[in-house]
């Protein structure tokens, strides 16, 4: 089974197909975010890094050689590994479609099994890479240890405002609603009132200025929580 936390972006335009390829993802154990075309797929991305993106080559929209083309060119990005699915069986089309960036081919009609074999393959082969240290400022967490300090002081975080925190990390300055921390930190499927964000907010900046310290978090009326 894959690990939980394993998000997945499956860009798959094909109702059926997305149904069947959902239903397995899920039942491996991943967590499946689904878009219909390749606008919503960078738009997806936008909000949430995945650990792995399955693409299907032909998307309306934007195309999934184009939606593979500005992942890998992103910095923050570009080390997301990426399955494309293809209907385009000849060697050419393999080769540009890993020129591009995509870092596994799959031509249709594949296996389901094996598409599953290739996915948990990904994760192996990136899960050491995707562990990043994130700083801001003089904040330090470390995702493996998990671990946070600032100014070198280390602090004690619980877990939801550990993963309250790396979420603010990974996008210093982006502008996160309640609704968008909810998810993000709790989970789609957990029901949770949004004041309890404003709870956990508040905790969790009482801790960021324990040793000092101006306090990094900004509070946007109307609009939510930013980190800078």
């Amino acid at each position: 089974m894959a690990s939980p936390q394993a998000q997945i972006l499956l860009v798959e335009d094909e109702p059926a197909q997305a149904e069947v390829l959902t239903y397995n993802l899920s039942a491996e154990g991943f967590a499946v975010r689904h878009a219909t075309n390749g606008e919503e797929a960078m738009q997806l991305i936008d909000e949430e890094l995945p650990d792995l993106v399955i693409l299907d080559w032909m998307m309306p929209l934007l195309s999934g050689i184009e939606v593979c083309r500005r992942i890998k060119s992103r910095d923050t990005t570009k080390h997301i590994p990426i399955i494309m699915l293809s209907a385009r069986s000849e060697e050419v089309d393999s080769v540009r479609g890993l020129d591009t960036g995509a870092d596994d081919y799959v031509t249709k009609p594949y296996s389901v099994k094996e598409l599953m074999a290739r996915a948990r393959t990904q994760l192996r082969r990136t899960h050491s890479a995707a562990v990043v240290t994130l700083t801001y400022e003089d904040i330090v967490l470390d995702p493996e240890s998990h671990r946070v300090s600032r100014a070198h002081q280390e602090l004690s975080l619980g877990p939801l405002e550990f993963r309250l925190l790396s979420r603010l990390m990974e996008r210093p300055g982006r502008v996160f609603s309640r609704e968008q921390l909810l998810d993000l930190v709790w989970g789609r499927d957990i029901f949770v009132d949004s004041r309890t964000v404003d709870v956990h907010v508040a905790r969790l900046r009482k801790i960021l200025t324990r040793f000092g310290g101006a306090d990094p978090i900004r509070t946007v009326r109307g609009a939510g929580y930013s980190l800078g």
